[in-house]
């Protein structure tokens, strides 16, 4: 969080805390938990897989700090790093189909994108992600404190 540097300590640690607050309820209403999440994976297989992609554990993890999902398809895992927590719906529904698409063809060639093209939103998620990325390299904005 940056906020400006003119602030007290006192006023630094009230609003801190306030828009920990704000996380904190945003988040508890945002969260699926890993049964939702699987629940969500399926309903996703269903609808744009004909229910061919068939995971056997579907889990948010918090080790990945790179990736937003991974699968192990010899396993039938699929793990989607905790930083999409909070993200738009259609943006985890992207990373899911992804994710459920390798269960059905490994890697990334022509077949896997076809593949994936049944999702809709497919070119927009992936432009929210690559804006995610980018925003995390920008440099510090002179003149604020990153709390």
């Amino acid at each position: 969080m940056l906020i400006p540097a003119r602030m007290s300590e006192a006023e630094e640690q009230r609003w801190v805390n306030v828009m920990l607050d704000k996380l904190a309820a945003q988040e508890s209403r945002r969260t699926l938990g890993d049964t939702e999440l699987a629940e969500r994976a399926r309903r996703l297989s269903d609808q744009y897989f004909d229910g061919r992609a068939r995971p056997a554990s579907v889990r948010w993890v918090t080790n990945q700090n790179t990736r937003w999902g991974s699968c192990t398809p010899s396993e039938g895992s699929i793990r989607l790093s905790h930083r999409l927590q909070g993200m738009p719906e259609y943006v985890v529904d992207y990373v899911l189909c992804h994710e459920l698409a390798h269960l059905l063809v490994p890697g990334h060639g022509p077949r896997f994108w076809r593949l994936l093209e049944a999702y809709p939103r497919t070119e927009r998620a992936r432009g929210y992600l690559e804006g995610v990325v980018a925003a995390e390299r920008l440099p510090h904005v002179p003149g604020t404190r990153d709390v």
